[in-house]
């Protein structure tokens, strides 16, 4: 069995699973954010009305709110706290991070584990080799909470093998735009994505993060790794809490097994209106941008802001473009601080924002008009996703979302790597 299969077999009590099995598993951890913290409330205590099996399994983050706009939004917040006082759960406040860097940041997710989240993103988490889904807010209302289960379809798995070696001036989450765009939107549904491959073992920890993160957009159940000697020193240099590995067996049954090669990529850009709108950056370069973000799920990691410094050091972005700094984590933000970081990013040009998920729907900050655009790390770049659903939003990595701030449009960052 491969790892996927491991964890739920053990979570359901059984020796093993098969894919297409239906299982009801234990769940270790539920992770919910404060867009969805609110309406599982809601229906949890007005109409199931059971008490709370395991709270300390749940985890609650307020990250898109992270400095409430209005006061309807901060009275939900509100309730929301009381909620989460009530039911002794674990409550992260506004202001120290987005949902899932928090939760790895803090401990609450380790290896080997059951993971579900209302986020879509849920299975960046299978990183660090966990089982790790979304699920809907009912289903967490309605069974994680009162009875600490939930119920999956055993998915089938495909092995994605990556090799080779990224060039100059081109990043691993150019590789994960473009294994996107490869994929493609609805190209494994309902599948689980077993990441392999010497690209991925010489990654770090947070480069790896990348590409389970993907897993929902190629329509995926999950994506995972399996844990390796740099996830274990990962894993307990932020946590001391115990854990289980798990690894597939040496030769697991696929049901398909994908190879790709990294060494001929250029730095890739996503323009809306979806994900799989992906391709090199000359095919972009030019167009003119008003925003820039480093943020949101997939970014605002420390390596994001050491690549913008890269460029950015001594430099400053162009009149007219906004350069939004969101770190990940209140954790990322002092270390950022220590090496320097900040003072070099806003030097340039830029603004520091609270640790979130910064303009991600725009809930707080970075709401687009119909003639604007924006270049940033996030993870989607859907119509109206911010704002204005005529506005442009181009993803791609915290090279060339620097690069562009520099220029005014989107640029390609080899020009000023040189």
């Amino acid at each position: 069995m491969n790892l996927v299969e491991k964890i739920l077999a053990r979570a359901s009590g059984r020796e093993r699973v098969e894919p297409g099995e239906v299982v009801v598993a234990n769940v270790d951890v539920l992770l919910m954010h404060d867009l969805s913290g609110y309406l599982t409330s809601r229906v949890f205590e007005q109409e199931v009305g059971r008490p709370m099996r395991y709270p300390d399994r749940v985890v609650l983050v307020f990250d898109h709110h992270f400095s409430p706009p209005t006061e309807e939004r901060a009275e939900i917040l509100e309730k929301t706290r009381q909620f989460a006082r009530r039911h002794g759960i674990h409550l992260v406040d506004c202001q120290n991070g987005n949902i899932h860097h928090v939760a790895v940041q803090r401990g609450f997710v380790r290896p080997g584990t059951v993971v579900v989240g209302s986020d879509s993103h849920t299975p960046v988490h299978g990183t660090l080799g966990c089982f790790a889904a979304g699920l809907g807010n009912n289903s967490h209302a309605g069974m994680v909470m009162p009875f600490g289960k939930a119920w999956f379809r055993v998915p089938e798995t495909v092995e994605v093998q990556l090799e080779g070696r990224l060039r100059p001036g081109v990043t691993p989450r150019d590789a994960a735009l473009w294994l996107t765009g490869q994929i493609g939107e609805g190209g494994a549904v309902y599948k689980a994505l077993h990441f392999t491959g010497g690209f991925l073992r010489d990654l770090e920890v947070w480069d790896r993060w990348l590409f389970p993160l993907i897993a929902i957009d190629v329509g995926a159940k999950c994506g995972f790794i399996d844990p390796d000697e740099k996830t274990l020193a990962f894993v307990r240099a932020v946590t001391d809490r115990p854990f289980e590995v798990v690894t597939s067996d040496p030769d697991p049954v696929y049901a398909e097994r994908w190879q790709y090669d990294v060494s001929d990529l250029e730095p890739q850009v996503a323009a809306s209106p979806t994900l799989g709108n992906v391709h090199p950056v000359g095919a972009f370069a030019g167009r003119p941008i008003q925003w820039a973000e480093l943020g949101g799920h997939g970014g605002g990691r420390l390596e994001d802001f050491r690549q913008a410094a890269a460029i950015l050091k001594g430099r400053k972005i162009a009149p007219g473009v906004k350069l939004n700094l969101v770190p990940s984590s209140r954790e990322v933000f002092a270390a950022a601080l220590r090496e320097g970081l900040v003072e070099i990013l806003f030097e340039a040009g830029g603004s520091w924002f609270p640790p979130s998920t910064g303009s991600n729907q725009a809930i707080n900050m970075g709401a687009l008009s119909e003639h604007e655009a924006m270049v940033s790390t996030h993870a989607r770049n859907f119509p109206g996703r911010n704002g204005s659903p005529k506005a442009m939003m181009y993803l791609g990595s915290a090279l060339t979302v620097a690069a562009s701030a520099l220029k005014g449009a989107i640029a390609d960052p080899r020009e000023y790597l040189q």
